[in-house]
Order: C-alpha cells, then sequence, then structure tokens
C-alpha cells in the first residue's frame, strides 16, 4: 500500500521477547497532519510499537517508512521524529530555556535563532515568562508543556506521544487534552499518541488504533470506533456496552434475550451465532408499560452527574446497563424499548475453544501440552486431530493443583447472564470460558475439562491434504 498522502507506513511489524510476541503483524498507515490515537489495554504491545516507531527498538519483521524513506534501521536522533515521554524527561540542572534550546545547541544553530525558536515555541505552548525558572519547580502540567516545546522546536515531521497526560491529575489532564488538541491544530504536524484511556482517544483523534494482544483490531473515526466496533473486546474497551448472545435469523432479524428483535444489519447468513451490541444510552426506559418490548425490575440506580446508570434484571434473567436523564426507583418495574438501528450485530470470533491435538491412544489426546483423558473416539495413537471444547465445558479451580494446566483471567466479558473469560495459560495459549462464578483479573486458576467434553474430529490438516 503506497500513497503519497502517507508520511507513516508500517508494513507488516512484528516483535517477539525470546517465546513471546509482544506485535503480532501490524501494518497501519497514517496520513500527514492526522492525529492517530493508538488505544489499548497495558501489555497490549502499543508502546512498543511506538518505540520501534521512534527508534529506541527494532521489530524483529517488518517495514517502518517515514515520508515514503525506509527508516526501519535508521537510528532514532536522524529520524524526522520527536518524542514526548510519560515522565517528560527533562533535565533537572537547566533551566526551561535550556531544557527546550538543548536540540539547538547539539546541531550548533546560531544564537540568535536559538533564542528566536525558543521563544515561539513556548508561546505556543502558553509558557511566555517562563524561560529562567527551574524546571523542578513548574506544575506537572507545566513540566507537560516544556516537554511539548523541546519536542517540536526541531521541527519533526511527526510527533510521537506516549501516555503524556497519565501522571496529572483528572482536571488537569482535561485541560491539557484541548490544548493538546489544539497544538496540534495550530502545527500542522502528524501526532502519534499512545493511551489506555478510552475517553481521552475519543475526545483527541483523527483516527483511533485499538489494539490487543499484540494485535490490530480496529482502526477508525471515533464515532466508526464507538458505533461500529469490530468485535467483542472493542466494545467493550471502547466505552459502556451491553454485549449479548445472540443468533442472526436473517437479516434484518435477530434474536437474543430470548426474543426476535427488527435490526438493520444484513449479509450474516441464517441461523448464524453472533455478538450483540447495544449502548446503554440507546436503551429507552419507562415505567411498565404494554409498550415495552421486554420488562425487568430496577437493580441499581447510581447518579452519574449527567446521567443515571441503571443496572436492569428482565423477567429472563438477563443483566441490562441503561443510561437515562431520568431516575428509576431500585425494585420498580420498568419496560424498555430499543429501536433497530441502535441494536449493532457482530461476527462472533469463536463459538468454541479449538486447538489442534495429538492421539496418544484411543483414549487419550495431547493439546495444549497437556495429555487429556477422552472418550473412545476412533481415532488412534499418534495421529493429528481437531479438540473442540464448549466455553461452558471448561472449569475453572481456585486451587490451581485440581486442574489439569494453570493459567491466568487475562480478559473478562459480562454477556447479560454469564461471564466470557478469557485464561492465559502458561504456555501462552488461549482458553475461554463461560461462567457464572465472579473472578477477578489476573486470578491464577486451575483449568479442568472432563473427558466427556472434550469433542474430537479429523485434523484440519488432513482435510487439506485429502
Amino acid at each position: 500500500m503506497k500513497d503519497s498522502n502517507f508520511i507513516i507506513e508500517l508494513s507488516n511489524l512484528s516483535k517477539n521477547f525470546g517465546d513471546k510476541v509482544v506485535l503480532d503483524d501490524v501494518s497501519l498507515y497514517i496520513k500527514k497532519g492526522e492525529f492517530v490515537t493508538i488505544l489499548g489495554p497495558s501489555g497490549c504491545g502499543k508502546t512498543t510499537l511506538l518505540r520501534i516507531l521512534a527508534g529506541f527498538g527494532n521489530a524483529s519483521e517488518g517495514e517502518i517508512r517515514i515520508a515514503g524513506e525506509d527508516i526501519t534501521d535508521v537510528p532514532p536522533h536522524k529520524r524526522p521524529v520527536n518524542t514526548v515521554f510519560q515522565r517528560y524527561a527533562l533535565f533537572p540542572h537547566l533551566n526551561v530555556y535550556d531544557n527546550v534550546a538543548f536540540g539547538l545547541k547539539l546541531k550548533k544553530v546560531s544564537s540568535d535563532e536559538i533564542d528566536s525558536r525558543v521563544r515561539k515555541v513556548l508561546k505556543m505552548v502558553g509558557m511566555t515568562d517562563y524561560e529562567w525558572r527551574d524546571v523542578n519547580s513548574l506544575s506537572g502540567g507545566q513540566q507537560q508543556r516544556v516537554a511539548i516545546a523541546r519536542a517540536i522546536i526541531n521541527r519533526p515531521q511527526v510527533l510521537l506521544l506516549d501516555e503524556p497526560l497519565a501522571a496529572l491529575d483528572l482536571k488537569m489532564r482535561k485541560d491539557m487534552q484541548m490544548e493538546l488538541k489544539e497544538m496540534h491544530k495550530s502545527l500542522g504536524i502528524t501526532f502519534v499518541y499512545v493511551t489506555h484511556d478510552q475517553e481521552e482517544a475519543l475526545t483527541l483523534s483523527d483516527t483511533i488504533v485499538v489494539m490487543n494482544e499484540g494485535k490490530v483490531q480496529q482502526i477508525g473515526t471515533p464515532t466508526d470506533i464507538y458505533n461500529e466496533p469490530a468485535n467483542s473486546f472493542v466494545a467493550d474497551f471502547i466505552g459502556e456496552s451491553n454485549i449479548l448472545n445472540g443468533t442472526m435469523i436473517c437479516d434484518k432479524k435477530v434474536r437474543f434475550m430470548g426474543k426476535e428483535f427488527e435490526c438493520v444489519d444484513v449479509g450474516f447468513g441464517e441461523d448464524v451465532p453472533v455478538d450483540v451490541v447495544i449502548r446503554p444510552e440507546d436503551v429507552y426506559i419507562m415505567p411498565h408499560s404494554d409498550a415495552g418490548m421486554f420488562d425487568g425490575i430496577v437493580q441499581s440506580c447510581i447518579f452519574k452527574g449527567v446521567h443515571y446508570e441503571m443496572t436492569v434484571l428482565t423477567s429472563d434473567g438477563y443483566e441490562i446497563m441503561i443510561q437515562d436523564y431520568n431516575a428509576f426507583e431500585v425494585g420498580q418495574e420498568v419496560s424498555m424499548i430499543v429501536k433497530p438501528s441502535d441494536i449493532h450485530v457482530m461476527v462472533k470470533e469463536r463459538v468454541c475453544n479449538t486447538f489442534e491435538g495429538k492421539m496418544i491412544d484411543s483414549t487419550h489426546v495431547k493439546f495444549l501440552d497437556t495429555t487429556f483423558a477422552c472418550a473412545e473416539c476412533g481415532y488412534e495413537g499418534g495421529e493429528s486431530v481437531k479438540v473442540e471444547i464448549d466455553f461452558d465445558k471448561v472449569e475453572l479451580m481456585d486451587n490451581k493443583e485440581d486442574g489439569s494446566l494453570v493459567g491466568d483471567v487475562r480478559f473478562i466479558l459480562y454477556k447479560g447472564d454469564h461471564y466470557h473469560l478469557t485464561v492465559r495459560t502458561e504456555d501462552g495459549d488461549n482458553v475461554y470460558v463461560d461462567t457464572h462464578d465472579v473472578w477477578d483479573d489476573r486470578d491464577i486458576v486451575g483449568i479442568k475439562i472432563n473427558a466427556e467434553h472434550i469433542k474430537i474430529s479429523k485434523s484440519a490438516h488432513d482435510e487439506m491434504a485429502q
């Protein structure tokens, strides 16, 4: 993909630390003057990606181009980028003026030009009259402005910002978001911004890149990402969501919560498992009425400043989150309506756990580097097979010794009447679990799979070979 309008082209970047894959075939193309935010939870690979772009780390595979030039192996100081770090990295022994002027002095720029450019960028970041102040005497927000001034004085084509507002308090962070947005507009250069804060990404960005587990999950405008999430991870990570298991009956008709609803989605096929997303603000709630599409009882009601956030337990046993300007009392019977255009249907990423395995003998199979007993399946020792286990047939044990293998909980998704968990094994494989039990992120658990719940069929590789 080549286009003169792209100032940054990251093609098929991968990064491994030993056996751990931190970036997995990431490609990203950024336009000149764009404000792009790389968003994701801790450990998703976003900072590693930024460091590789800055030149502070090397990719295991892939290519980086800026303004059409291959800079994959170019050292940091020769790249047309500057980086603003979370902790600012200011020189404590230098005052504001000398911190900002440092890069120009290294380049042997004349003192008159240095003075002119320093005063110009300090004005741009609102730090005029602070030239001779000790940086340690400045507030966090002021230090942040100095760090940005020091970065932009070198007139980079690209400004990289690694969670630059994370150390600020909430009010200062909000103020700095607006200032960054104005700076971006006045400078006209490309900003690449890393954060785990969804609201920050929605506020600042032209384009958001959502990452998880080293992979790009979705790229789009803030509106697209919020209203049309690509999968359940994005829907859950960006804002609040009701995410439910559903079945696409046919075009424009979907079943979830035991009922059929009209929707606007097409092209999924018939009787296909899907995920359904409904944003809390898109559920219309009213006193119990025959006009409602489904009914329930209010379980909680919390005032959030602008709106009330309520949890309603439906008559079919599903918990729905609702945000509304009107409060409904706990215990009150209510009815709810959802418009077809507010029901978002997504392709379900997986319908069961699927692994490649090898038969040990006719009643034992090895997968996830562990041997499990299985029911007689007609396959002999040494044969490659496909192993499938339904999500709700995997048991998690408090005592890790009670499981056949050990893992830790990495992602928790509430699906209205149960939790869908991602559990990472010690060898780095994912096992997906549906459960009614409450687990916390990073809980260490034993994973137990009974023989009767292991379904074995011909390996996909064998089928292709035939």
